[in-house]
């Protein structure tokens, strides 16, 4: 059985304690996946290909089967599949927006074929997204996913409106992760069970994935994350081990985030790590990750199912750990 590009030991780890039925459909979804991106003319294509061949944790198919569960069905394959195509039209996008060279060790769409080619890759993503579902009359999962759409925008808007601001909240700055990043763990949830306590669990280990990559942007090493430490400071983000070692170190609120170059930023990232920042955002995330694996305790959850969703959790920090 294939499995994803690229798959990382924590989701390997699902894989390896799931019954049959998940390797298999993740499979599946792999292989719609390579037929969506297909057709569209070369120079779209091998950008689009080596977008999807660099592979990814497919955290968020992963969860829409999860949530459907044994029982789901090829509806579950096609909403795993639109998921991830949005999912990585963002990223296609988010690299043309920083003018990121580098891509999970890669050379990017923009860096590679240039910003307007990234931007028609990313809009083919987004469109075969909702045209997979559209051509079933999926309604209920294009509503879903229009709406964490919208967020996704939204959540980047403000990040752009907030750059180099280091006068932001903690509450700013989580409003902009639930919008950005959970809204579309909720969303994968949701679109393969639609209740309550699978939107919380989804919402919950979204925001716990944020925080911990803001802090391995900090942490780095390059060779570790695929792209040079500090690079959300070099685009004005502002991120909770900022807002955190700021309260710590008051002279880091009249630092000019637009004056830094790469090895100011190493600096930077160093003074942050020396404030303990670090690991006061991590014990936030693990609350956050502890709180969704507690909800899942109760109904609707079966016992594989909930096993399953704790591992996924779990690999969220040891992706980061």
């Amino acid at each position: 059985m294939t499995r994803p590009s690229a798959v990382p030991p924590p989701v390997t780890a699902v894989l390896d304690a799931s019954s049959r039925w998940l390797p298999t459909r993740l499979a599946q979804v792999e292989e719609l996946l390579r037929e969506q991106i297909g057709e569209h003319g070369e120079l779209l294509h091998r950008d689009a290909e080596a977008t999807l061949s660099a592979g990814g944790k497919r955290l968020r198919p992963m969860l829409v089967l999860l949530c459907a569960g044994a029982g789901g069905d090829e509806r579950a394959v096609r909403a795993a599949t639109a998921i991830e195509l949005v999912h990585m039209a963002t990223l296609v996008h988010d690299d043309v927006l920083d003018a990121a060279p580098l891509r999970r060790g890669r050379e990017t769409v923009a860096a590679a074929s240039g910003r307007a080619a990234a931007v028609a890759v990313g809009d083919l993503l987004f469109s075969r997204a909702f045209a997979l579902l559209g051509g079933h009359d999926d309604e209920g999962a294009v509503a879903l996913l229009a709406s964490a759409s919208v967020a996704l925008a939204r959540g980047e808007l403000a990040q752009r409106q907030d750059a180099y601001d280091l006068s932001i909240s903690e509450e700013r700055y989580l409003e902009r992760c639930r919008l950005k990043t959970a809204a579309l763990f909720e969303c994968a949830c949701r679109m393969g069970s639609d209740t309550e306590e699978m939107a919380l669990f989804g919402s919950q280990i979204g925001l716990a994935f944020q925080l911990l990559d803001d802090v391995l942007d900090i942490s780095g090493p390059p060779e570790r994350t695929g792209k040079a430490r500090g690079t959300d400071l070099l685009d004005g983000t502002v991120t909770l081990p900022l807002i955190f070692a700021a309260a710590s170190d008051p002279e880091l609120k009249a630092f000019d985030l637009r004056s830094l170059d790469p090895a100011a930023a190493e600096r930077l990232c160093e003074r942050i790590e020396a404030t303990g920042a670090l690991a006061e955002v991590r014990a936030r995330a693990l609350k956050m990750i502890e709180a969704a694996k507690g909800g899942l305790a109760s109904p609707p959850f079966e016992p594989e199912q909930r096993h399953l969703l704790e591992l996924v959790a779990d690999g969220v920090v040891q992706r980061y750990s």
